[in-house]
């Protein structure tokens, strides 16, 4: 069975803008995601840092959403000194912030087949690490079919 690692903005992306298409297009991804993920299609995995990330929601609304959807996430990382010691490695390859540095090793650290975000600056940062998950936009991973 896969393993999916989301980055926070893809659970609070149903919240953003909708009169943008992309946003509009992105928070539909991430719903498919999230009832592929109910029906057992894979797995999704929650971090300490999405945990972190929650409680530093400033909106209760987002916050009580975000914590329904963690209940749908099989796989929990809690944090780990090789965590940390991965994120470092790749801060140090790249030009990650420490938030995301985190996310991504966490993600290494569960096993993930595939790393979505939103995050177009860190696509192209994660991409240049030569990880061996594949690091991809909810949107494409949807219209490439890899929700099986």
């Amino acid at each position: 069975m896969s393993i999916i690692y989301l980055d926070y903005n893809c659970f609070q992306r149903g919240f953003d803008d909708s009169r943008q298409f992309r946003i509009r297009i992105e928070a539909l991804a991430c719903q498919e995601i999230f009832a592929s993920a109910e029906n057992g299609k894979f797995e999704l995995v929650w971090s300490f840092m999405h945990e972190d990330e929650t409680y530093l929601c400033p909106v209760p609304e987002r916050k009580e959403a975000v914590w329904r959807l963690a209940s749908l996430c099989k796989i929990r990382i809690g944090p780990d000194e090789e965590i940390r010691t991965l994120a470092q490695s790749l801060q140090d390859r790249s030009e990650l912030s420490s938030k995301d540095a985190i996310h991504i090793a966490c993600a290494i650290y569960a096993g993930a087949d595939a790393f979505l975000t939103c995050d177009d600056r860190l696509m192209k940062q994660a991409q240049r690490l030569d990880l061996i998950m594949t690091v991809i936009n909810p949107v494409e991973y949807v219209r490439q079919g890899m929700i099986q």
